[in-house]
């Protein structure tokens, strides 16, 4: 019987992190892409779950093993029936339809909670009722629930990383919710295939049935540790996160990693521990020991990350100024992640079966124990997840967050060895000293990035941290006036100031072009050189929309210190009006049109940058565009060009810069006209001051511009809010822009051509 169950709780934490991965994406569309909304989704998440560990726990022990086992296999077939109808509620709905019209956070986190309340809380009650199944004597419970829970982490660590590095990116998101489907129909079927058996069985012998005498601390008492240690396992994680995205940057296969390598190896010390468990008489020194060597293991492993990677070899490959994100620097980076996560993940795995070994005493409440402990379990994630991403993050930053843990891992101990005694716990005492160290030795915010950015001069540069993300400008020349060196998002550099030429043509295409633009639109601010460029006319009006709040923070201190400066000036003139938010929520939720709508240039292969390349994004774009109105944006690959072209009537690529122009109306370009217009010298000056060493504007646009119109023919999308192709890289190739206009413009070509011979 176990072996089959092994089998089928494995499958359903493969495909339960699948459905995961896809739900949280599809919600994010709904919710928005900032880190509220995403602890918006996480919550709802949970709370589902935690809603199911309750009807669990209540309802297991009532039933008999078989009709438990019976349960849990209509349980995981409910979500596998969700998973499959799950686009059509959660997309073509709830983030379709719904998108902009709900604001409020209550009735976002309502809406995503009424989306994900049915699959979570059938997940949430399938571990009880299993626990139930398999509970035939009191000195095999631990053990046996130990490795059943431990199996399904793993398989949900492989789904994370599976699904993440290779199905998202092949199958799409539809494709990836039709094979968790699968794996839940599986595993329900294999689960009632030893329905029969165990309905057969004799019941379990009442002589096996112990009750509990609270010899190691009752239940509440367990649930606020499982709840402390939930919260400091889910708080490493989003801190593993924040430091493995500035060392490896943000791109779409940072996170499934990060999950993935923490999921195996908390389940691989699951599943060690559960054999510990039968031998072992008193397990309260074994959580303790197991949670808090976790904690200090953790982050001596970040410290000694951030104390190498200045150095060599480290240096060399993972340089902050280069693009990590294919080759070598991929490899070291997921290398990196597993070094870093990977230990402690284990360790503190291990605490699972030691807590059940304490609270499993009495046959006749395995299920209820089990959801109780669950319950606080997730409890301790949400809580973790919620107030270190909004809130010790934004008030305390990484390190203070770190220093935080420290504080919350001595204080565990200190209450054991008050509860234990002092006698015979060197090791406690020793992890207490290690955990306090710790606390002292973690670097302020200031020296923990400047390190980070390579920053060598004695000078802080400008930069800012909050739940949103990081902003680093590394100034190269401090001691001369003028800012200059790289500006940084995300552990990437983004830009330069001064600027460079590609955003500020970004910015100042679309003015320069539009007869009369009053109203302008830019989404994501970046350095600073595309919304600066946009107010190149001097009757324009700028709105920029930033979604890394930091981003805003950092490039107003620039202009403190530099007053002659244009950051100086976009944050005193009214012209410019700079805001952190989400661009496409923003879109999504406002009537106002634009003259001109600009997005600042996003790497494809970055994280969620799918949502500003897909068709859907495009098309509410097209609808914010006033009559005349142009939409620029940057041609990263064929895919996005192809998709540009496909959704816009009006459509030119400009090469060899390749930006792409759009609109529900002919564009006016003409190449003299507009390299006219940007030597005009109310211009020139302006976009002097962003950059004083770039003036050759035409340079940028001498290529053979390639143009689309009504008559034109498209082909479909090829990248969509559920399949964002280019955004997993590694599974989709891209092809370059001037390949793609080299090979577009025979075809253009060659498409007119038929067209004229058809006509004669």
């Amino acid at each position: 019987m176990m072996s089959r169950l092994a089998v089928a709780f494995f499958a359903t934490g493969f495909a339960a992190l699948l459905c995961q991965i896809v739900w949280q994406r599809m919600l994010g569309i709904f919710a928005g892409s900032d880190t509220v909304s995403a602890a918006l989704v996480v919550g709802a998440f949970l709370a589902g779950l935690g809603l199911g560990s309750i009807i669990g726990a209540r309802i297991a022990d009532r039933l008999s093993p078989a009709r438990a086992l019976a349960g849990f296999a209509l349980a995981e077939a409910g979500v596998g029936i969700f998973a499959l109808l799950s686009k059509a509620f959660l997309y073509d709905w709830l983030a379709t339809d719904m998108a902009g019209v709900v604001d409020a956070a209550p009735a976002i986190f309502a809406l995503c909670f009424a989306g994900l309340v049915l699959p979570t809380t059938l997940m949430g009650a399938s571990l009880p009722l299993l626990a139930r199944a398999v509970a035939t004597h009191s000195d095999s419970i631990a053990e046996r629930i130990g490795t059943l829970y431990g199996l399904n982490t793993l398989g949900a660590g492989l789904g994370a990383l599976l699904g993440g590095w290779i199905l998202v990116g092949h199958l799409g998101f539809v494709g990836a919710l039709w094979l968790a489907a699968g794996l839940e129909f599986f595993a329900a079927a294999l689960s009632l295939t030893l329905l029969r058996g165990l309905a057969a069985a004799p019941p379990p012998a009442q002589a096996a049935a112990t009750p509990d005498d609270g010899r190691y601390g009752g239940l509440p008492l367990w649930c606020v540790l499982v709840f402390l240690s939930g919260y400091v396992i889910v708080a490493l994680e989003i801190v593993w996160v924040r430091l493995m995205g500035q060392v490896g940057q943000y791109h779409a296969y940072l996170f499934p990693t990060v999950l993935g390598i923490f999921l195996l190896a908390d389940g691989a010390g699951m599943a060690l521990a559960a054999r510990m468990v039968r031998r072992m008489q008193d397990p309260r020194p074994a959580f303790f020991i197991t949670q808090s060597a976790g904690f200090v293991l953790a982050a001596a492993l970040l410290l000694g990350l951030w104390l190498a990677l200045p150095y060599w070899p480290l240096a060399e490959v993972m340089s902050v100024d280069h693009n990590r994100m294919r080759g070598d620097p991929l490899l070291v980076t997921m290398l990196l992640t597993a070094i870093v996560v990977g230990p402690p993940s284990f360790v503190i795995g291990m605490t699972f079966p030691f807590v059940q070994r304490a609270v499993q005493r009495d046959l006749a409440s395995v299920g209820a124990r089990v959801g109780w402990v669950q319950l606080a379990n997730i409890a301790g994630n949400a809580a973790g997840s919620i107030l270190t991403g909004l809130v010790t993050f934004h008030l305390l930053g990484t390190a203070g967050t770190l220093t935080l843990l420290a504080g919350m891992s001595v204080l565990l101990l200190v209450f054991w060895l008050w509860k234990g005694g002092l006698a015979g716990r060197r090791v406690e005492l020793g992890l207490a000293v290690a955990c306090a160290a710790i606390a002292l030795a973690v670097p302020g915010n200031a020296a923990f990035w400047t390190r980070l950015h390579a920053e060598r001069t004695a000078q802080v540069a400008a930069w800012a941290e909050d739940r949103s993300g990081i902003a680093y400008f590394r100034d190269e020349r401090p001691d001369d006036g003028r800012a200059e060196g790289p500006f940084f998002i995300q552990g990437f550099s983004q830009g330069r100031i001064p600027f460079l030429p590609i955003h500020q043509f970004l910015g100042a295409v679309g003015p320069l072009m539009h007869p009369n633009p009053r109203e302008v639109l830019v989404i994501g601010v970046g350095s600073g050189g595309t919304p600066w460029a946009a107010g190149v006319r001097p009757d324009s009006r700028v709105r920029a929309i930033e979604l890394v709040g930091p981003v805003l923070t950092a490039l107003e201190e620039v202009g403190r210190r530099h007053p002659a400066s244009p950051m100086a000036q976009m944050f005193a003139d009214p012209r410019w009006r700079l805001e952190y938010g989400d661009g496409r929520r923003t879109l999504a939720k406002e009537d106002r049109r634009y003259d001109i709508i600009e997005a600042d240039a996003i790497l494809p292969e970055s994280s969620h940058s799918g949502l500003l390349y897909s068709a859907e994004f495009l098309r509410q774009v097209r609808d914010r565009l006033a009559p005349g109105g142009l939409y620029v944006q940057w041609a990263p690959s064929q895919r996005a060009a192809e998709t540009f072209a496909s959704v816009f009537p009006h459509a030119m690529l400009l090469m060899p810069v390749a930006v792409l122009v759009g609109s529900n109306d002919p564009i006016p370009f003409d190449a003299q006209r507009l390299a006219d217009a940007f030597a005009d010298p109310v211009a020139a000056a302006h976009l002097r001051r962003g950059n004083p060493a770039f003036a050759d504007w035409p340079v940028l646009f001498a290529g053979d511009a390639l143009a689309w119109t009504p008559a034109t023919p498209r082909a479909a999308p090829p990248l969509t809010d559920v399949f964002p192709r280019d955004e997993f890289y590694v599974n989709n190739p891209v092809t370059t822009t001037d390949v793609y206009a080299r090979l577009a413009a025979r075809s253009l070509r060659d498409q007119l051509l038929r067209q004229v011979t058809d006509r004669r």
